[in-house]
């Protein structure tokens, strides 16, 4: 069986999800959608499938679709996912949405809630987990190699100039890395925040808070760290992450490139590069896309799915209490 996939919004990431698709032999695209007609236009042509200019247009027409990828942007990057994913699940299709899961967050809860309802799979692209070198890390810490965890220091930081709003950054790029940290120490308790604005390449002092520093602290105890930027450049990395426990420690950087492990008495330690043969963060996209399309196939319960809608809501949970936390000036406890 292959499975019947429409893509919705063809914007850059939306061609992205069409090559992981088209690149394996169990999915075929049968519709794609944007607002924008000569882009849906060019993707179907692109694709060998039906284009439509609208969700309603597409679900009117009757096509059978198994699953759909929600590639729209908006404000943040996610202002536009809540009508088109609430229209897909009306229509009982099972939705693989692109992150920020919404950055509007009673818009999201309603989206998790509804899927819950309905017994729809929902899952978010948050595929920063979905790479060889995590999924070995994430294997010694639930096989006691670390110990009982201690920290977790997360960086992930680029040159982005964006300054559509005054918390794009913290929006559109920190649910990757509070995902990867939820990946493997699990939910957060309580988040302290200090946000920076800093400048452009060319001086000029930001609109957008730009560079932040979060603490947080684990329900499980665990204390941890994210250093974020949208100023960085000159060749630095864009992602480390550091995990500590009473026998060990991890590195991963770059996603998938380097992992590191070494003992707490020095006695043992390991060194891989390119773990699985995943060279570059490009490559998450298509071990993400296809875990979407084997637990689809699979019939995988909807409260199984890895990297979820309730995985991408409580990650962004975590952003607005950064942003609240900066904003008053106190420890913000989730609840």
């Amino acid at each position: 069986m292959r499975l019947k996939v429409a893509i919705v919004g063809m914007g850059n990431i939306g061609n992205t999800h069409a090559r992981c698709y088209v690149n394996d032999a169990r999915a075929e695209i049968v519709a794609v959608c944007d607002l924008i007609k000569e882009r849906a236009d060019r993707a179907a042509q692109a694709y060998g499938c039906r284009g439509f200019y609208s969700v309603k247009e597409m679900l009117a027409s009757g096509i059978a679709t198994d699953c759909a990828s929600m590639c729209t942007a908006g404000k943040e990057n996610g202002g536009d996912h809540y009508t088109p994913t609430m229209e897909l699940l009306r229509a009982g299709i099972p939705v693989l949405g692109e992150k920020p899961i919404s950055n509007e967050l009673d818009k999201a809860k309603k989206m998790v809630a509804f899927a819950r309802r309905q017994n729809l799979r929902y899952g978010i692209n948050l595929n920063h987990r979905f790479t060889p070198a995590a999924r070995r890390a994430r294997r010694w810490i639930e096989d006691g190699r670390l110990g009982r965890l201690h920290i977790i220091n997360m960086t992930m930081w680029i040159d982005n100039p964006n300054e559509t709003s005054p918390h794009f950054h913290l929006r559109a790029l920190h649910p990757h890395s509070i995902d990867v940290m939820r990946y493997f120490c699990g939910d957060v308790k309580a988040v302290h925040a200090f946000l920076l604005r800093g400048e452009t390449r060319d001086g000029k002092k930001r609109r957008c808070w730009s560079n932040a520093q979060v603490n947080m602290l684990f329900k499980n105890g665990v204390v941890g760290h994210l250093t974020g930027s949208y100023d960085a450049g000159g060749g630095f990395g864009l992602e480390r992450c550091e995990v500590t426990g009473s026998k060990g420690r991890f590195v991963l950087e770059e996603a998938c490139e380097e992992l590191y492990f070494t003992s707490r008495n020095g006695s043992e330690a390991e060194h891989y590069h390119h773990l699985g043969g995943m060279t570059h963060f490009g490559e998450t996209f298509a071990d993400r896309i296809g875990v979407w399309i084997d637990q689809n196939l699979k019939k995988v319960r909807p409260d199984q799915i890895d990297a979820s809608g309730e995985d991408a809501l409580k990650a962004q949970k975590v952003i607005e209490a950064a942003i609240r936390s900066w904003h008053e000036n106190t420890v913000v406890i989730l609840r």
